[in-house]
Order: structure tokens, then C-alpha cells, then sequence
């Protein structure tokens, strides 16, 4: 079970990490982590780390988060 949340709303999926991926339009969304996938149009900025790893700063959240290596390359574009 993985949890998520929508701007002010929570939400539950039943789903693993891997059935979503497969079922979600890659235009629109990313995997950046073992268990985090975003919607880019909800990315409001894009930082590396002092070890040079990526995090990303989605609108209308406080705290970032960390892209993982093997995601890393759907950024190079942006």
C-alpha cells in the first residue's frame, strides 16, 4: 500500500510502484525514486545537493525530494 498526497488531500492506492508506472501517462509522470513518482507539471525547481545529487522542489510543498541516480537522466532535458 503507498500513500500519497493531493495538494491538501491524502489518498491511498493499492497499487505497487511498478503497476503504476505502467498505467500512468510518462508525459506527465516520472519516477525519481524507488517509491516516489511525480507529476512535472508540479515541479517548481530542480537543485543538486553538496554530493551533486538532484533534489526537486514541487509547488505547494514545503520539503524536497531526492531523485535517484538510475532517474536521473529524465532531467538532462529540462
Amino acid at each position: 500500500m503507498h500513500a500519497g498526497r493531493h495538494l491538501e488531500k491524502e489518498s491511498l492506492i493499492y497499487r505497487s510502484i511498478k503497476e503504476l508506472v505502467d498505467v500512468l501517462d510518462p508525459t506527465t509522470f516520472w519516477q525519481i525514486h524507488r517509491g516516489t513518482i511525480v507529476n512535472i507539471r508540479q515541479i517548481s525547481g530542480i537543485t543538486r545537493d553538496f554530493r551533486g545529487r538532484l533534489q526537486l522542489k514541487l509547488k505547494q510543498r514545503k520539503e524536497t525530494l531526492p531523485v535517484s541516480a538510475p532517474h536521473a537522466h529524465l532531467f538532462k532535458q529540462m
